[in-house]
């Protein structure tokens, strides 16, 4: 899972206004976004294994510090307690937006588990892990990516208006950028041949990616103050 997980940000915004797309970026990311360099000094472990499935061309053997279940909760934990401070005096409803941050940074273990071959523990490195495998199937992987970047686009494109016409398809565009290189790294060769390479491309893209939605956040405003908005127009 790569370009699915943002599906994620775009509908805690359509719920939670006030909260900063970037900022939600990066938190359905966050576990990858600590993983990587967890990985590069060997506190955690990548191997690259070209055709691991049809879907990845790496095997994920130790992470018990970002992507167990509890480590996944803990973290979730953290951005709330994180956002909540942050946002206290510079939003009328911080918990609501700490929320949504909480939300979107467990997600990514959540969507990771319909993915993921078996390498999620549950506590620590414990012999039980979980992941069901999707995967193995490059189509069904791409499938699931498409339906839930799209009815993340459609929803967060409900719940706002265009305020000015690069408003209008600026974040249309890039979300079928997005998807473009999701089928890209579903299909295609491995992104780097060392985990110093891949991690530099995954993190890359990752504040990348958050760094677009910033820009393009100013040119749409919400409808409602919460929930999504049901009139018509985009």
């Amino acid at each position: 899972m790569f370009v699915g997980h943002y599906s994620v940000s775009l509908v805690a915004k359509a719920y939670a206004k006030d909260a900063p797309l970037g900022l939600l970026f990066l938190a359905v990311q966050l576990l990858d976004i600590l993983f990587f360099p967890f990985a590069i000094v060997g506190i955690e472990q990548l191997k690259i294994v070209p055709h691991f499935t049809q879907s990845t061309h790496f095997e994920l053997p130790f992470m018990p510090y970002t992507h167990s279940l509890v480590a996944a909760l803990s973290w979730a934990a953290v951005s709330y307690v994180a956002a909540a401070l942050w946002f206290k005096r510079r939003v009328t409803k911080p918990h609501w937006v700490a929320t949504a941050v909480a939300i979107a940074v467990f997600s990514h273990w959540a969507l990771d588990l319909i993915v993921h071959t078996p390498d999620l523990p549950i506590l620590g490195d414990s012999s039980t892990k979980l992941g069901l495998g999707l995967w193995r199937s490059a189509i069904a992987t791409a499938a699931l990516e498409l339906f839930l970047t799209l009815v993340g686009l459609f929803l967060y494109l409900r719940s706002t208006r265009a305020n000015s016409p690069m408003g209008k398809w600026a974040m249309p565009c890039f979300v079928g950028l997005l998807l473009i290189i999701g089928v890209v790294n579903i299909f295609g060769p491995p992104l780097g041949n060392s985990v110093t390479s891949l991690a530099a491309v995954a993190l890359g893209s990752y504040f990348g990616f958050a760094a677009v939605a910033v820009w393009l956040e100013r040119y749409r405003i919400p409808t409602r103050s919460h929930g999504v908005h049901t009139g018509k127009g985009a």
